[in-house]
């Protein structure tokens, strides 16, 4: 499979092949599930690509209580849940680009000891990206079908990547 143009070949990268929804959120579950200190996550993808079945599925990894409703905070921005390790979902989409990081709080967020999922990330300057993070690019391949690269940087997330086996992963 070809990487997405704004995804490079990268060596710490993996792609996860779902088929339904829930096979994209159980990939977010078991992420979510591995987690045991702060990473931001960037989640690149069109309008119904598997970018918030994702983010629910993490939320649920990371223990956030099932009384919370985990839904895209198109309108709020954020929405922060508790769980086993505070988690921050985060959605740009309604954003101007390039969305000012410092602004609009994200800097704080990047630097608590909790997981933050930012969609619509490529609203963000490449220069505001955190050094130590996971990229997701999340691509369309069929009526429910997702193709999911991620791709790590710093030596945390890559340790976090060589984890995962759900789904169907192809390694680079």
């Amino acid at each position: 499979m070809n990487g997405s143009p704004s995804s490079p070949h990268h060596q710490d990268a993996r792609v996860f092949e779902t088929h339904a929804q829930d096979q994209t959120a159980a990939l977010g579950r078991a992420m979510g599930q591995r987690m045991n200190h702060g990473l931001v996550l960037l989640l690149f993808g069109d309008l119904g690509s598997g970018k918030t079945a994702f983010a629910q599925g993490l939320a649920r990894g990371l223990d956030v209580p099932s009384s919370f409703i985990v839904t895209s905070p198109t309108y709020t921005l954020v929405n922060e849940y508790p769980g086993r390790l505070p988690f921050s979902h985060v959605d740009l989409y309604r954003l101007p680009t390039p969305v000012d990081p410092d602004e609009i709080g994200l800097l704080d967020l990047f630097n608590e000891d909790g997981i933050v999922a930012v969609e619509w990330a490529q609203r963000l300057h490449p220069t505001d990206r955190p050094a130590c993070r996971m990229d997701l690019f999340f691509t369309v391949t069929g009526e429910t079908a997702r193709s999911i690269r991620m791709i790590a940087y710093g030596l945390d997330p890559s340790d976090l990547l060589n984890d995962i086996d759900v789904c169907s992963p192809r390694q680079r």
